[in-house]
């Protein structure tokens, strides 16, 4: 039996676009056929992905100090060293997260979302999609003593999930969202090569949240899972092996989540592994029901000979499964944002068609 998600692409959440609108717009005018689901572009300061909750969730709150900021002469971290730490206060033992300023600009965009679904712009029957990162993700500042701190933050984020998606499908019809658990950090905490997490706990501490929060949302939400290595500042930020970390996560959440996952997107490798038969063998291990596998195997530079490439290889091991891009959009030199967004479109439905 077909699951609920069908599509051949998914949009993994950034799109290179000034404000919501032109997001969904550029969203609709490009892929609304190849789609299940619009996001919002993830525009301004979201764009740093939780960089995001860093700097609006974490640092604001009065149980967390400030160890180092950046060094950036931007302000801006260009890589990970650059990211401001963060501890807990000294005899802190429960942690209170105020709204989730992510919630709010999901709120904020679903009615220019519904305004132009109504007006003809976005085809009738797409979902509006919302990322919400895993909490290794979120709570990634806290680095002065993770291993301290991330429990009870932990359960400050876990209280926070319950409330803001309370919050979340007030405004927003079950029905009409897509929720997507944007997982990076989680991946290489089990690889074991975040610095500022034990090398010990990478896999309890993803399997803690599967247990806990997806399983908050209700059954009538389209839920998945973004499972990739990172982008700060380039792709990857550590190379896989192969596919195994990736597989195994995925099953696991197919298992524990609770409720139904609709779709997977796990993460391609880079280019001189895209024929490499060991790199993709894994993913016949793959046992996530019916769910929608999405492949990023999309990579902005080397478009529709690199696509061919990784699918074929890809299809040795698992038949049917839709693309994506590795992670979310990222503009090569010398090109536009509407050139990035055109290449990605060409590039799919070359290969997809």
């Amino acid at each position: 039996m077909p699951g609920r998600v069908c599509a051949d692409l998914l949009l993994v959440g950034s799109v290179p676009a000034g404000s919501t609108e032109e997001a969904f717009r550029a969203g609709a005018a490009h892929f609304g056929d190849l789609v299940f689901a619009l996001p919002d572009g993830e525009t301004g300061p979201r764009s740093t992905w939780v960089g995001y909750e860093r700097e609006t969730l974490v640092r604001p709150s009065p149980a967390v100090s400030v160890v180092a900021e950046t060094t950036s002469p931007t302000g801006i971290p260009r890589h990970t060293y650059e990211s401001p730490v963060f501890r807990l206060r000294p005899g802190t033992s429960s942690v209170t997260f105020g709204s989730w300023p992510r919630v709010d600009d999901a709120i904020a965009s679903y009615p220019v979302f519904t305004a132009l679904r109504e007006s003809g712009v976005i085809p009738r029957g797409l979902r509006f999609q919302v990322g919400l990162p895993f909490p290794v993700s979120a709570l990634n500042g806290l680095r002065a003593d993770f291993a301290a701190d991330y429990p009870v933050a932990f359960r400050g984020f876990a209280d926070l999930v319950e409330r803001e998606l309370t919050r979340l499908l007030a405004a927003i019809p079950a029905e009409d969202l897509a929720i997507q658990w944007d997982i990076a950090f989680e991946t290489l905490d089990i690889e074991g090569v975040v610095p500022w997490t034990p090398h010990e706990g990478g896999w309890e501490r993803f399997a803690a949240a599967v247990d806990a929060l997806p399983r908050l949302v209700p059954d009538e939400v389209l839920v998945g899972y973004h499972l990739c290595y990172g982008t700060n500042p380039e792709w990857p930020m550590y190379e896989a092996r192969d596919m195994a970390v990736l597989v195994r996560m995925a099953n696991y959440a197919h298992a524990a989540s609770g409720r139904p996952v609709d779709w997977v997107h796990m993460a391609g490798p880079r280019l001189l592994r895209s024929e490499d038969e060991r790199f993709f063998r894994p993913l016949t291990d793959l046992n996530i029901g019916d769910a929608r596998v999405f492949l990023g195997i999309v990579l902005p530079v080397d478009g529709e000979l690199g696509l061919r490439r990784r699918e074929a290889t890809a299809r040795e091991f698992l038949p049917d499964f839709g693309v994506a891009l590795y992670c979310g959009f990222r503009v090569a030199p010398g090109s536009t944002p509407q050139e990035a967004i055109q290449d990605h479109e060409d590039t799919v439905r070359a290969v997809r068609r």
